[in-house]
């Protein structure tokens, strides 16, 4: 199953099940992120924060295109995957 950031807009059922979120909401959380994004992102320093020498482009290319398609991802896998920390905690008392 692919996900779909234009696919699953139209399906605020699907993305409500998934994220939690109804398109609406992902709308206003994308505003915020993208620009989260894009600030400890900038086009002109590398990953490791350093100066680029070379233009951006290079390199190995990213599944995931747009910032709507990290976002959704993101919090799939925030609400499929329970934290490590509660379940240690239920572990310990069992």
């Amino acid at each position: 199953m692919v996900l779909e950031y234009e696919r699953l807009t139209k399906n605020r059922r699907q993305l409500l099940a998934l994220t939690g979120l109804t398109p609406k909401e992902f709308a206003e959380l994308h505003l915020a992120f993208r620009r989260a994004y894009e600030k400890a992102h900038p086009n002109e320093r590398t990953a490791g924060g350093i100066m680029r020498k070379r233009k951006v482009g290079g390199g190995r290319k990213g599944r995931l295109h747009t910032t709507e398609q990290k976002l959704l991802i993101s919090l799939v896998y925030q609400k499929a995957y329970p934290l490590q920390a509660p379940l240690v905690d239920i572990g310990t008392k069992l």
